[in-house]
């Protein structure tokens, strides 16, 4: 059977996903437009009186992020930064934020969609703060992200929210129901440690889990621990022609992941953004491969993960149009 390729215009297309060609990406372009809106916007409550907001880091070219309460501007970090903490809000008060990019140049681009949170409410007096996270434990996954996990703190009046530090600098949030996450955006082949603090609606922080020293693999890997997985792909034909169909698992990652890449053949053939929520299940794909029947073609896909920077490919599938797909 003969492999042909596709061009890249055939497979480009919208369905549920806003598509575009190529390597694609959210970031200020050279030609002078400004920077993209920032996609997976989270706010989480971190107490009764701040909320945690994470964002994926739109591609190169940004010096800063500003942070925005309702309509009022709050925060503002460099463009390394990917994440803030909204201080000095009011207990029981559901607030909306948004994310939006400044390039090198000044521009501002356009705000993110806007995420909602509501901060907990204070009860009686809480002079005790959360027991220590226990069992902390992790592992390397490839060379660029760890996994981390921990047993559960208590607390009298509950745990509104972990906070995971890398030394002693705070790199993230999440809820109080959460008792695992994954840190990427890391080096290769360099020594971290981490530790995890519970924290309650009062903002009383507890003493530091046991330290998790751990070291991301050396030199560059498959990125297989940042790959999507499950990946399937098969073909059918609709309207006299033969179109692919996708599927796959989301990578886990800090954050959510809005962008993937699909490689045709060995190419880059199209980007994928979810402009709406983003499926942290399977996911699917569907794009338009041709007419010709018994064409071959090789497919593998990848994720744009929260810090900006691709994740491993995925498993690569064969399919003929006109049969069903190789295992």
């Amino acid at each position: 059977m003969r492999r042909v390729p596709v061009p890249a215009a055939l497979v480009c297309g919208t369905l549920l996903l806003v598509s575009s060609c190529g390597a694609g990406g959210t970031g200020a372009a050279d030609d002078g437009r400004l920077p993209g809106a920032p996609t997976g916007v989270t706010a989480t409550a971190g107490s009764a009186t701040s909320v945690h907001v994470m964002w994926n880091a739109v591609s190169s070219g940004i010096s800063a992020y500003e942070v925005y309460r309702n309509a009022t501007k709050v925060k503002e970090v460099p463009g390394s930064a990917h994440m803030a903490d909204v201080t000095r809000l009011t207990p029981s008060t559901a607030y909306v934020f948004t994310v939006r990019a400044r390039d090198t140049d000044g521009r501002l681009g356009p705000p993110s969609r806007g995420v909602r949170a509501t901060t907990p409410a204070v009860g009686p007096v809480d002079r005790s703060a959360p027991s220590r996270p226990g069992a902390a434990q992790g592992r390397a996954v490839g060379s660029r992200a760890v996994q981390l996990s921990w047993a559960a703190s208590t607390d009298d009046r509950g745990v509104a929210s972990y906070d995971i530090h890398q030394g002693a600098t705070k790199i993230h949030s999440v809820s109080g129901a959460q008792t695992a996450t994954v840190v990427t955006g890391l080096r290769p082949g360099t020594r971290y440690s981490f530790t995890v603090h519970a924290r309650d609606a009062a903002g009383r922080v507890s003493s530091a889990s046991r330290v998790v020293r751990l070291t991301t693999a050396p030199g560059t890997d498959d990125g297989r621990g940042t790959a999507p997985t499950g990946f399937r792909a098969t073909t059918r034909r609709a309207d006299g022609a033969y179109h692919i169909d996708l599927s796959w698992v989301p990578p886990e990652a800090d954050g959510v992941i809005t962008e993937y890449q699909v490689h045709l053949d060995g190419r880059p053939a199209t980007s994928l953004v979810w402009g709406g929520t983003a499926p942290r299940d399977r996911a699917t794909y569907s794009f338009y491969l041709g007419r010709e029947t018994g064409m071959t073609h090789r497919v593998r896909i990848r994720a744009r993960l929260p810090d900006g920077t691709w994740g491993g490919f995925s498993a690569e599938r064969t399919v003929t149009t006109g049969a069903a797909a190789r295992p």
